[in-house]
């Protein structure tokens, strides 16, 4: 035993030094185990290969998906398993894990999640773009503020083209938050010049607070809101959600238990009265 520990160790530090030359890092992160196994389970040269390349290439998707997470800029870290499916009946899960196998990204179609603040529409977005860089595509994600933000800071440096193409390459944009408030002008024509250009090549998830007909009043454009509708509801996906704040639960909890210690100290007073 002790000596097939040493030739092990021996093995391992030659190996070791390789691997480093080879860049292969998750090889050999995994190599002393792998090591032992196959001496102590007597694997053969096929089998041990196997084994330490399945290693690599699973580390390297790793670390793929982590550049690609950062990459996308997410608000907030949120998955499907994290979304509370009880707190809104609204909200058909099957429906979301459709678009969780990515066909519709795929397909080059859209989505649009619609309804009232809190009702989970950027989780839901969000946790779509993390299982579609896990798919292997790769996603961008922004608010439609910063969206702007980003073309009238390169538009006073003449570097609109720059930015367009980060909107442009993603094969998964995700804008998040129309109609929280007014827009700044010129963001329909942003807007609309994204949509036209990812139409039929790339996928785009959006959503809104509020119903599509306001829309025009948002941007303050209304020929650009119709022609943006006209390109973007072609292909898209629509999803309605209703419901209260999933923000707001545990202070309407809280009230709640405020208000039944204020009716039981009421009850009480009203007794001893009696």
């Amino acid at each position: 035993m002790l000596v097939l520990k040493e030739r092990v160790k021996s093995m391992n530090g030659s190996l070791q030094t390789a691997l480093k030359k080879l860049r292969l890092s998750g090889l050999a992160q995994c190599l002393e185990v792998r090591l032992q196994e196959a001496a102590g389970h007597s694997l053969g040269h096929a089998e041990f290969l196997e084994l330490v390349l399945q290693d690599e290439l699973m580390i390297r998707n790793e670390r793929l998906i982590g550049r690609r997470v950062k990459a996308a800029g997410f608000r907030d870290m949120n998955t499907l398993e994290d979304f509370d499916w009880q707190f809104n009946t609204s909200i058909r899960k099957k429906q979301i894990y459709d678009l969780a196998t990515c066909h519709f990204v795929r397909e080059h179609r859209d989505v649009l999640f619609v309804g009232p603040p809190g009702t989970g529409k950027s989780h839901l977005a969000q946790a779509l773009g993390y299982q579609t860089i896990k798919s292997g595509f790769t996603v961008r994600y922004r608010s439609v503020f910063d969206m702007v933000r980003d073309f009238l800071q390169d538009e006073a440096f003449g570097g609109q083209e720059k930015v367009l193409s980060k909107y442009l390459k993603p094969e998964l944009l995700i804008i998040d938050d129309m109609g929280m408030k007014q827009m700044p002008r010129r963001s329909g024509e942003y807007l609309f010049e994204i949509i036209l250009r990812r139409h039929e090549l790339h996928s785009t998830i959006m959503t809104s607070n509020r119903p599509l007909e306001d829309w025009g009043k948002l941007l303050g454009d209304v020929p650009s809101a119709t022609a943006i509708l006209d390109r973007f509801l072609h292909h898209a996906e629509i999803i309605n959600i209703t419901g209260r704040s999933y923000r707001l639960k545990d202070r309407t909890s809280s009230n709640s238990i405020k208000d039944m210690g204020q009716k039981t100290k009421k009850d009480m007073d009203r007794e001893e009265a009696a």
